[in-house]
């Protein structure tokens, strides 16, 4: 699929309005105890936002390991994001995908307080640096 610059940047902005969305509601379920859950959606929040920045170059990747290597690829190894966002991508991935499908693995409130200020400060960076990158386009 072949989409024009303008595309690029409403469906940029829609998946970063979506990932904040996203993250609002890993918040109400920390706020519900719902620890597991709550780690599942902040890192769908992180995975939400990077497909946002992604798409501004045309990289629109079918796998969420997908997204990380083109993350990495053109937003953190080139120093547009900072290096510790491919950790929180990680570690994020790892602990949603434990709590999704890991037997007698039980997300503490920690860890989920932790997960939670990771993701929103990657969404927060991701979302500036999305404003940052449509302004230099001219938009």
């Amino acid at each position: 699929m072949t989409l024009k610059i303008e595309d690029k940047i409403e469906l940029a902005k829609y998946r970063i309005e979506k990932a904040k969305r996203i993250l609002d509601d890993a918040q109400k379920l920390f706020e519900f105890n719902s620890y597991d859950s709550a780690v599942n959606r902040a890192y769908y929040a992180i995975l939400t936002a990077s497909r946002a920045l992604l798409i501004l170059r045309g990289v629109d990747p079918e796998t969420h390991e997908g997204v990380k290597t083109m993350l990495s690829k053109e937003y953190i190894k080139t120093g547009i994001l900072p290096a510790k966002f491919s950790e929180i991508f990680r570690s994020l991935s790892a602990k949603g995908t434990d709590s999704d499908y890991g037997d007698f693995i039980e997300i503490t409130f920690e860890e989920a307080k932790d997960s939670l200020e990771k993701a929103k400060k990657f969404v927060d960076v991701v979302s500036e640096t999305l404003e940052k990158t449509i302004k230099e386009m001219g938009f």
